[in-house]
């Protein structure tokens, strides 16, 4: 059984910056194309970042220039920097297989960007 679990989210004001992180057990992350995602106040869960296993990323057009998705394969940890954080990015984000998430989510990690 694959679990994910996503930590350091937290409440910046908008310009602001946060790394989140994501440990998984029953998956290894060197040998799955992994990335983030997040879901917005009544909004579906939409892509955000994506590591191939082969190292290319690839990032939704919002974020692109912003963000930076990247991993520590030793410690089996995805992060995600983000920079210059809009208020509109306030949601739970969460770490899955991309693009297709094929695991059960975890509960996510909070992001609060005020205005």
């Amino acid at each position: 059984q694959v679990q994910l679990v996503e930590s350091g989210g937290g409440s910046v004001q908008a310009g602001g910056s946060l790394r989140i992180s994501c440990t998984g057990t029953g998956i290894v992350f060197r040998y799955n194309s992994m990335g983030w995602f997040r879901q917005a106040p009544g909004k579906e869960r939409e892509f955000v970042a994506q590591l191939h296993d082969a190292g290319v990323q690839r990032y939704s057009g919002s974020v692109q220039g912003r963000f930076t998705i990247s991993s520590d394969y030793d410690k089996n940890t995805l992060f995600l920097q983000m920079n210059n954080l809009k208020p509109e990015e306030t949601g739970v984000y969460f770490c899955n297989t991309a693009p297709g998430p094929m695991h059960p989510w975890g509960q996510g990690t909070q992001v609060s960007v005020s205005s």
